[in-house]
């Protein structure tokens, strides 16, 4: 899982965006629970942000160079589902690093 320390060259920002209480949100609540210190730690200064509000859908949003932006809607994934899109997400960001 070397894309983990990847982070913070391929990306400028990421976002977890979900609902505190709903069901739909805890797959995405238990994902952050479990990641976001080993993500902090590879990627001290890299900006994860947490974002929690009552009936918002799971997301992840990352923001690249140029402000461009992609998010991917995590409702119904399982948490191995949800590190797949992450992976990916970090993935996208390499051909922004030209």
């Amino acid at each position: 899982m070397a894309w983990r320390g990847h982070l913070s060259k391929n990306l400028k920002e990421l976002r977890f965006l979900y609902c505190q209480t709903s069901p739909a949100s805890a797959q995405t609540r238990e994902f952050v629970n479990r990641n976001y210190k080993d993500l902090k730690t590879l990627n001290p200064m890299f900006p994860i942000l947490i974002r929690e509000c009552g009936g918002v859908e799971p997301q992840i949003w990352a923001r690249y160079d140029m402000g461009v932006e992609r998010y991917v809607r995590l409702d119904g994934l399982s948490e191995p589902q949800i590190t797949k899109k992450l992976e990916e997400l970090v993935k996208a960001g390499a051909p922004f690093k030209a």
